[in-house]
């Protein structure tokens, strides 16, 4: 047989690589991939942006700034836990309604914080935009899926990652202008008004995107699918490997206002700069990885990119143990580290995507689960650690570099076992 499932078993550079062979393999269009970027971004977007609330908010509820972050402990949960309600409700259903009613959910619930007469409302609220956030998230995952093979995912991902790498550049900057001009309630305005243009983009130029010849999952059997899935060591493998990945990146985000501002003494005006350059580091290896997907595959980059990141996170907690004067030592390999992960977290995704046509959704929200889930762990450990220096975020960055290529390697044993059964089948 010398099929391209065959060649991608192979899992040669110049072939498909070990993940891919969609029976689908549709190209998407621009317009698609706008919305589908715009969707995508509902989680970031709705935690970067009102960040320069919190102080605002604090003051507006007569609390302080600790009481505030429960807001955002409340969105993590929500993310968390509506990813996996998403994902059997769109295998049973398909992509498209689940994805109307999660974004009006948003609008309303932003709306909801917007008038929030308590910071106990504003909680709640936020839980439940969360929930419907959820939705442009998983199911703009398996609408990719729906449409492409492994390979074509992979560049998919990495031209959603060019959306979704504009939120932490731009909404900070955005957030603390919209605060100090109209007050923190115009954030969540703003956010209901993105959500009604997004709303009206899915009901007018997304259509249904999984195939008639899919078989609908019954709900009852969502437990049983999330089961298997677990038992699919590939799928977790890749899915645990772009949540750790990840995870390195929201040790990073906790960490850093610390790093920069309090320890070196960076400008806080200034400090959006720096986590806009690192952002734009991530957004630029997204899209080289795009460009040269087709002559290698996603896989085999996935497998050599988790090496950089490791090496990068061990320069990094070196250099924090030396308590150096100057920042730019430790710029150049956090640098390093953020932006290698606009090679892992897509391939990563491409990959434990890849063959889960009929579960596409439950097999999406699965993979946003785990991600958030660990990545809150590792934001949370950070801040568990705090010394007062800049090692405790190397250290985990670290961590989460040793745990990727460990995760990385097991992988690709498991999915050389897998192809050695095929083959002989």
């Amino acid at each position: 047989m010398n099929s391209p499932v065959r060649r991608s078993l192979q899992g040669k550079p110049g072939k498909l690589a070990r993940c891919s062979a969609s029976v689908n393999g549709h190209p998407m269009n621009l317009r698609t991939i706008l919305i589908l970027g715009s969707l995508s971004a509902f989680g970031p977007l709705a935690i970067d942006f009102y960040l320069p609330g919190f102080p605002a908010m604090a003051s507006y509820f007569g609390t302080d700034e600790k009481h505030v972050q429960l807001t955002l402990a409340a969105y993590f949960l929500g993310l968390s836990l509506g990813q996996l309600a998403y994902g059997p409700v769109a295998d049973r259903f398909g992509r498209r309604i689940p994805l109307l009613v999660g974004v009006t959910l948003f609008m309303l619930a932003s709306v909801a914080c917007a008038f929030a007469p308590s910071l106990e409302w504003l909680i709640a609220a936020r839980f439940v935009q969360a929930l419907g956030g959820c939705a442009g998230m998983v199911l703009s995952r398996a609408i990719v899926s729906d449409k492409c093979n492994a390979v074509e995912s992979a560049k998919v991902f990495s031209q959603l990652m060019l959306v979704m790498g504009l939120a932490p550049i731009l909404a900070p900057m955005l957030g603390g202008v919209l605060v100090s001009t109209f007050g923190w309630q115009s954030i969540f305005v703003s956010l209901a008004l993105f959500s009604g243009a997004c709303l009206a983009a899915v009901a007018l130029g997304l259509p249904e995107s999984m195939p008639a010849t899919t078989p609908r999952q019954p709900l009852s059997g969502a437990l049983g699918q999330y089961l298997n899935l677990f038992k699919d060591g590939v799928f977790i493998g890749h899915a645990l490997t772009g949540g750790i990945a990840m995870a390195g990146m929201f040790a990073y985000v906790a960490g850093s206002p610390f790093v920069f501002i309090k320890l070196y003494g960076v400008p806080a005006e200034h400090y959006g700069w720096l986590f806009g350059m690192n952002a734009a580091g991530f957004i630029l290896v997204a899209q080289i990885n795009a460009r040269i997907l087709r002559k290698t595959g996603p896989a085999f980059l996935l497998s050599r990119t988790v090496w950089i990141y490791l090496a990068a996170g061990l320069v990094l907690l070196a250099i924090s143990g030396l308590r150096t004067e100057a920042l730019w030592p430790l710029l150049v390999p956090l640098f390093i580290c953020v932006a290698s992960l606009g090679c892992i977290i897509p391939n990563a995704s491409a990959c434990a995507m890849n063959g889960q046509w009929a579960r596409a959704g439950s097999a999406s929200a699965l993979l946003g689960c785990l991600q958030f889930s660990v990545a809150a762990v590792a934001a949370s450990l950070v801040g568990v650690l705090h010394d007062g220096t800049a090692t405790p975020m190397a250290l985990v960055i670290s961590l989460c570099g040793v745990l990727t290529v460990g995760l990385s390697v097991l992988t690709r044993r498991a999915q050389a076992r897998r192809d050695a059964s095929l083959q002989t089948a």
